[in-house]
């Protein structure tokens, strides 16, 4: 069965949709410079952090800070420059009071001296909260299309 899908209508809350934007413009810049707990910090104590490339997910943001840490880590030492370029944001509040998040990311690797390439197409799903004026993700699943099952 094909997904559904519905237009965005008249009541689009473009400030929401500017807010989730830049929320994730810096969350990325962060994770990419290597400032893993500043980055880790915009998740939850208890988020979750899942990927169809991982075996099991990473639950609370000392886990998360881990696993950022020990990416980077390894990417800093293969002198790997990564960047994460979202698009295609769909941004939908829900009566709870969460944001569903989700958009497509492109992973760029740059080799020292080298050409940046396209590494990995995924898609990201959000689950944002707001916690003392800002927002913070509850639960991400990034599912890479290398790892779709046909």
């Amino acid at each position: 069965m094909s997904p559904q899908y519905q237009l965005v209508g008249s009541t689009f809350d473009t400030g929401l949709y500017a807010e989730v934007q830049q929320f994730y413009s810096r969350q990325m810049r962060m994770l990419d410079d290597g400032v893993v707990d500043g980055w880790a910090e915009s998740f939850t104590e208890d988020g979750v952090f899942s990927a169809n490339a991982h075996p099991e997910p990473a639950v609370g943001r000392a886990a998360i800070t881990a696993g950022a840490r020990q990416a980077h880590a390894a990417l800093t030492e293969q002198g790997i420059q990564r960047r994460h370029w979202l698009g295609m944001l769909d941004v939908e509040p829900q009566p709870d009071g969460t944001i569903n998040a989700r958009s497509y990311a492109l992973i760029l690797s740059t080799p020292r001296g080298g050409t940046a390439q396209v590494q990995l197409s995924c898609v990201c799903e959000d689950v944002l909260v707001r916690a003392d004026g800002r927002l913070l993700v509850r639960e991400r699943r990034v599912t890479r299309d290398d790892l779709l099952e046909q």
